[in-house]
């Protein structure tokens, strides 16, 4: 979106300026582009030293060079030096002292080795999907910084302190979407490596907004555990789902309607397809899914069912039976969807939206063998999130025409959320 001009002199306005002499003082030196790094290095550390002594000044009440204040008895006694990493490299400071060791800086904090931008490269390289090992080898190799993985973990677990303030933030009173679907993440759990399910509740607000509501690691049986999800994602504020769309999971849509009576629980018809063609070989895969078609494009639930009996009937039916068997188990779920216009329609055909996210999420996670605890699979996943969902938006247009719809549809549930 372009700026005004106004915005533009605003932002101009609240930028630093360098006087040309000081800039001018740095360069003295400046023999060609193998200069610049240490130039750089040189600029920070002098930025650094002179904000540490203006913290001081704050803290004595009186600056360097002037008188000290009656009554005053602390002062300054010199500087001591320190070593910290910085997304240049290792870099010397002098820290300034004062007589009674009151002052407390906080640009770089006592205990303190490494200053925050060399910490944001690692948690940036972290959510990339880089292992500690790798980021280990690219710090080394750019910056000639010997980090320890112990360090890295130090970093990267700061992070869980605000994943927790995340996934326990109030969320919107109403959503007229919401997809649900697991990833599989390989996690060490009592000793032993599992494969457990990692669900992601993607949320699409009467606006058109998409937002990720949670992550949560299953723990425990599948109905008490999805219980516990939606009564987690009430307690955090929603008070009603329009439609949840879910991936045909046994005891969900009863966890789904047992904390939120009102919702149409929909099974995504694309889970129900990859379901059926896993047990075609890939010669019938293309045929088959253009005689699903006619099931999920049927205008009508009566006119789906009679093509599933046909299905069932059919040459495909009798050379694959347990494929109308996966549909005609879950209809009861299946069929809300051939209630809905077809503007909804194209909004739960499918976990799209969630899928798209999930491949982005495979990309990263993909380096891992596996991760040592629920924690470190979490932070991972949550660090990714806040990369990817960053620039996310819904298509106006097919979001305007959907938004319609349900303002039909569920017109007293719907229409109060947008005033």
């Amino acid at each position: 979106m372009p700026k005004d001009r106004g915005d533009e002199k605003e932002g101009m306005q609240g930028r630093v300026k360098i006087k040309p002499e000081l800039l001018d003082e740095a360069l003295k030196e400046y023999r060609g582009p193998q200069d610049l790094e240490e130039i750089f290095k040189e600029f920070k550390k002098a930025v650094l030293e002179r904000a540490l002594g203006a913290e001081l000044s704050q803290h004595l009440g009186y600056g360097k060079g002037e008188d000290k204040p009656e009554h005053q008895t602390n002062h300054r006694n010199g500087a001591s030096g320190k070593r910290i990493l910085t997304d240049q490299g290792r870099l010397e400071i002098e820290v300034p002292r004062d007589r009674e060791s009151s002052f407390e800086p906080q640009l770089i904090k006592k205990g303190e080795r490494r200053f925050s931008g060399f910490d944001d490269k690692i948690i940036a390289m972290y959510a990339r999907g880089m292992t500690v090992r790798e980021i280990q080898g690219y710090l080394e190799e750019m910056y000639g910084v010997l980090v320890s993985p112990d360090l890295i973990s130090q970093v990267t677990d700061a992070v869980m302190e605000e994943v927790r303030e995340w996934q326990n933030r109030p969320l919107e009173r109403l959503y007229p979407v919401v997809f649900f679907d697991a990833l599989r993440i390989k996690i060490r759990d009592e000793g032993a490596v599992k494969n457990k399910a990692v669900y992601l509740a993607l949320g699409v607000l009467p606006d058109g907004t998409k937002d990720i509501l949670g992550i949560w690691i299953e723990q425990s049986e599948g109905a008490k555990f999805w219980l516990r999800v939606m009564t987690e994602i009430k307690n955090r504020g929603v008070s009603d789902i329009l439609i949840a769309v879910v991936d045909g999971l046994k005891g969900f849509p009863e966890a789904i309607t047992a904390a939120f009576p009102l919702t149409q629980v929909q099974t995504c018809v694309v889970h129900l397809i990859r379901n059926s063609l896993q047990y075609a070989g890939w010669k019938d895969r293309k045929a088959l899914v253009a005689e699903l078609k006619t099931i999920y494009r049927a205008d009508t639930a009566e006119k789906a069912l009679a093509a599933l009996e046909a299905f069932s009937q059919g040459p495909w039916g009798k050379k694959y039976p347990p494929i109308a068997l996966i549909w005609k188990r879950q209809w009861e779920q299946v069929t809300p969807f051939f209630s809905y216009p077809a503007e909804v329609r194209k909004i739960i055909y499918t976990t799209n939206a969630i899928e798209s996210l999930h491949m982005q999420l495979r990309k990263i996670i993909k380096n891992r063998g596996h991760f040592p605890n629920d924690d470190a699979a979490v932070k991972l996943l949550y660090l990714a999130l806040r990369n990817i969902t960053k620039d996310w938006k819904m298509s106006a247009r097919e979001w305007k025409s959907a938004m319609n719809q349900f303002a039909i549809l569920f017109a007293d549930r719907f229409m109060p959320q947008l005033h």
